[in-house]
């Protein structure tokens, strides 16, 4: 795996980690951390999609850790798509980076995924609600493009901890009124921004995603009193 950086004196460079199930780029925060942040990526991409690269800076130069990590199937190959009898490892894999994050301490863990890794670990907290203090879900994919019958919210009713959605209103895997009714399934406090405009990718340079995301996030989450 390669990491693309910038050589400037004023960007810290993340540090690649491959340990036992977790393997990604953990990008320390400046100064004390405030939290911590596990993030993984969609069915096509990798740790160093475009979006999981501009949050983890967005987050890290506000005084989280964060982790952003591959997915059990994408370790195993370099590409292609998850399959869905192993989505179980895939889990797992999220499992294990929440716990390695939770070792290097540094207070609150919110748990973030786009698209297939939101999926994954949202069907993960609905089984183990106090694995993080919060969910991001960045581009849910609710539905397979133009088949909304075969719908992928059976367990949000199971959801108990507190979940953001982040969602373009261009996205065929699921309108924004389909996510708006997919939203209203989720027992506790929830909280959703709309992309006008965006695709599934989300299209983070073009929008500003990840400055956006954060901004709200650490609102919605109050992480201010996390000092």
């Amino acid at each position: 795996m390669t990491e693309e950086t910038d050589d400037s004196d004023d960007v810290d460079i993340p540090e690649f980690v491959d340990v036992a199930e977790v393997c990604g780029f953990l990008h320390a925060s400046s100064g004390p951390s405030v939290g911590s942040l596990a993030l993984t990526h969609g069915a096509g991409g990798n740790c160093n999609a475009p979006l999981l690269v501009a949050t983890a800076e967005a987050w890290s130069a506000r005084g989280f850790t964060v982790l952003r990590f591959d997915l059990a199937f994408r370790r195993r190959r370099p590409s292609g798509p998850p399959h869905p009898s192993k989505a179980d490892a895939d889990r797992a894999s999220i499992e294990a980076a929440v716990t390695y994050l939770r070792r290097l301490g540094g207070g609150p863990i919110v748990l973030g995924g786009h698209s297939y890794g939101g999926r994954q670990a949202s069907l993960l907290v609905a089984e183990q609600p106090e694995l993080v203090d919060g969910l991001i879900l960045m581009s849910y994919p609710l539905h397979p493009p133009g088949k909304p019958e075969k719908a992928r919210t059976a367990h949000l009713p199971q959801l108990r901890t507190r979940t953001m959605f982040v969602h373009g209103t261009k996205d065929p895997f699921g309108s924004p009124v389909e996510l708006s009714d997919a939203i209203a399934l989720v027992p506790v406090h929830t909280a959703a921004i709309e992309i006008s405009g965006a695709g599934h990718d989300l299209s983070a340079q073009k929008y500003g995603v990840a400055d956006l995301v954060r901004e709200e996030a650490f609102k919605f989450f109050d992480v201010g009193s996390w000092n």
